[in-house]
């Protein structure tokens, strides 16, 4: 994906990546002065008014005219003056503000190659939805997630995670561009379409080294056929690709549409707001009712559970044990699946049942080593243990596998970075504006603070606590699965350092 940048003095400003550098270094900027600076040099010399810089910077949200005042005074901080001595930035009294330097126009920058892996590699791109209702949608996406968790669980292949697959949804981008940056030779897109109790599905299998067609296939089958279908297209591929089928141990298919319908709606919603974790709580109910067999609901009604535990901002005891009597019911209903094992795994950690948690995990990764959500959570765990340099690793291999993750990934990996003494570098990754805004800040503030940038540590931890007023230094440090006592001694000095309450 390639997008414009934007050259001035010794800066150079990419917004697509997120970043600023002068002089080829990067320079610390948070995401709201990345917008920020972003709308401004996107219409250099033109006046821009406070509201269409705060729509900017705070997209689709109210917020009082002094944010914008505090971010514009940051940013006129770290660029330091123009040539002429005069400010980037000029003021226009009572209006806005404007742009004034001169600027150059660069070309896109098109993300770097990752290297192929040792394996044969395949990425699932989002099936076309060619219904002619637009709620199939969701059809098709599931299909496609679907097929990336067989083939995922398929010995011998490579295959990138859904989040990152789907990082390309209604885009049109070159098949060679888009393996390129996902580091894969094979990519599979097709098309649905369902209607009137009938599924017709289209499948390609290509080459991008090459741009040979390998395989293509069309499946027109009652809906009642639909996940023998896709074990079918699964096993074609792997026939393509390997040349003989080693078959996995069978999933545990649900026996309701419906029920799978809102399965797949809801874990879109897993990683969102505590509003929409509401939503897919329904949902996720809704689909248990519906098929009281199906082992995925139960495995994200326990993370639903688990992050509402998370949003509450304090202890909530019911949520977490009932968290752990889904995870628990969605490992016995389907054993051979490796999302069910890692948040088991995930919940016996924070149970400080810690034998259990090591076995679960590793249980998941000998069912599924492409499960790029195992290894993060792992990262999480290992960390706390105290053996950084492995959670490091971890998480390396979990962005490998999903290039283009949800946020939690960069809360992960900023988190181990900030173990490791890699202060800078936790700056850099807790600043993206995948992770910014969510509870990844009382990291982000430590670091800081480590760094001895008081006054920005102050400042994240004030925007923390408005997000999470219940937070203390004593329950986090209670509630969080510490194995290693001088790793939280770590976290703890800064956390005080950064002014979190006691």
């Amino acid at each position: 994906m390639q997008a414009s940048r934007f050259a001035f003095g010794p800066f150079v400003l990419d917004p697509a990546a997120g970043t600023l550098l002068r002089n080829d270094d990067p320079v610390a900027v948070g995401d709201r002065g990345v917008k920020l600076l972003a709308a401004l040099v996107g219409r250099p010399g033109e006046i821009l008014g406070k509201a269409e810089l705060m729509d900017a910077a705070w997209p689709g949200r109210a917020v009082e005219e002094g944010n914008l005042t505090v971010q514009i005074a940051q940013l006129r901080k770290l660029l330091g003056p123009a040539a002429d001595g005069g400010e980037w930035i000029a003021t226009v009294p009572r209006v806005g503000y404007r742009f004034t330097g001169a600027l150059n126009l660069l070309g896109g920058v098109k993300r770097k190659a990752l290297p192929l892996p040792d394996r044969l590699s395949i990425a699932v791109l989002p099936f076309l939805n060619i219904s002619d209702d637009p709620e199939q949608e969701f059809f098709a996406d599931g299909l496609t997630e679907d097929l990336i968790t067989d083939l995922s669980r398929m010995p011998g292949l490579f295959v990138i995670a859904r989040n990152s697959a789907f990082s390309y949804k209604g885009k049109a981008v070159d098949m060679r561009e888009i393996a390129g940056e996902l580091g894969v030779r094979y990519l599979l897109e097709g098309s649905a379409r369902r209607a009137a109790g009938r599924v017709r599905i289209n499948a390609k299998l290509i080459d991008a080294v090459s741009g040979d067609h390998l395989w293509a296939e069309r499946f027109d089958r009652s809906l009642d056929d639909i996940f023998a279908v896709q074990d079918e297209v699964a096993e074609k591929i792997v026939e393509a690709l390997l040349g003989r089928l080693r078959a996995p141990p069978p999933r545990n298919r649900p026996s309701s549409l419906e029920a799978y319908d809102l399965c797949v709606r809801a874990r879109r919603l897993m990683d969102d707001s505590p509003q929409a974790a509401e939503e897919a709580h329904l949902m996720l109910t809704r689909a248990i009712s519906l098929d009281p067999d199906y082992a995925e609901a139960y495995r994200w009604l326990a993370m639903n559970h688990w992050m509402g535990r998370i949003h509450s901002g304090g202890p909530t005891e019911f949520n977490r044990n009932l968290a752990l009597e889904l995870a628990r019911r969605a490992v016995t209903l389907d054993p051979n699946d490796a999302g069910c094992r890692w948040v088991l795994a995930y919940l016996f950690a924070y149970e400080r049942d810690f034998a259990e948690a090591d076995a679960a995990f590793a249980k998941a990764i000998e069912l599924d080593p492409n499960e790029a959500d195992t290894f993060a959570a792992l990262s999480d765990i290992t960390v706390l243990a105290g053996r950084v340099g492995e959670g490091l690793e971890h998480i390396r291999k979990a962005f490998r596998l999903n290039p283009f993750p949800a946020s939690w990934y960069y809360l992960t990996l900023g988190q181990a970075q900030y173990a490791a003494g890699q202060y800078a570098a936790a700056v850099e990754t807790l600043r993206r504006d995948e992770t910014y805004r969510t509870s990844s800040r009382r990291f982000l503030a430590a670091s800081l603070a480590q760094l001895g940038r008081l006054d920005e540590a102050r400042a994240e931890t004030d925007l923390f606590l408005v997000a999470n007023p219940h937070f203390s230094i004593r329950h986090w440090a209670a509630t969080e699965p510490f194995r290693d006592a001088r790793t939280l001694e770590h976290f703890v000095d800064g956390y005080r350092k950064a002014g979190l309450p006691e």
